[in-house]
């Protein structure tokens, strides 16, 4: 019996390894469907460049996947990342919020900033995984997709410095 009810087989960090690399996979291809709504429900046009930039980002993420499934032999589709789908579906949320433009704004970078930590902790353990099964190649790609996710957290973490002060500014609606 699977521990998850994920129907696959646990034996080694190989399992392991190849599974995260199947999450990893399927958030970034659903986040290739969130962002683009995202960016064209912010109100602020340096947050929608910063989703549009991530995009392209996350598309490179997701042929560099492909890359270390084709060195590994292994497909990585066919699975579907619940955490994302969760985070994804609470982040949509604020696209049809009846909120003032600043308040939406900031609860699109609240939601952004979910995925971008989730993504954060599944490059970090991917990376160390290969560096532990001396997936020397899998090591680089995993850690500039790592770097990718970092800088993104940091930029959300910049507007959010300037959305959130005038959400909070904003006179409630009423």
């Amino acid at each position: 019996m699977s521990l998850f009810g994920l129907g696959e087989q646990f034996n080694t960090l190989q399992d392991l390894y190849v599974h995260l690399l199947k999450d990893l996979y399927s958030a970034e291809h659903q986040l290739t469907k969130a962002l683009p709504k995202m960016a064209e429900a912010s109100k602020s046009p340096d947050l929608r460049l910063a989703f549009e930039t991530h995009l392209r980002e996350t598309e490179n993420q997701i042929v560099r996947l492909e890359t270390i499934a084709d060195k590994l032999g292994t497909s990585l589709s066919g699975y579907t990342c619940n955490g994302m789908k969760g985070i994804i579906s609470e982040g949509s949320g604020w696209i049809g919020e009846d909120a003032t433009d600043a308040v939406k704004d900031a609860g699109l970078i609240m939601e952004a900033q979910h995925a971008e930590h989730y993504e954060m902790a599944g490059y970090g353990s991917a990376r160390t995984y290969a560096e532990l099964l001396g997936h020397t190649d899998a090591v680089s790609l995993l850690q500039q997709s790592l770097d990718e996710e970092i800088a993104a957290d940091s930029k959300l973490n910049t507007l959010a410095s300037r959305i959130n002060v005038a959400a909070q500014t904003q006179p409630l609606k009423v």
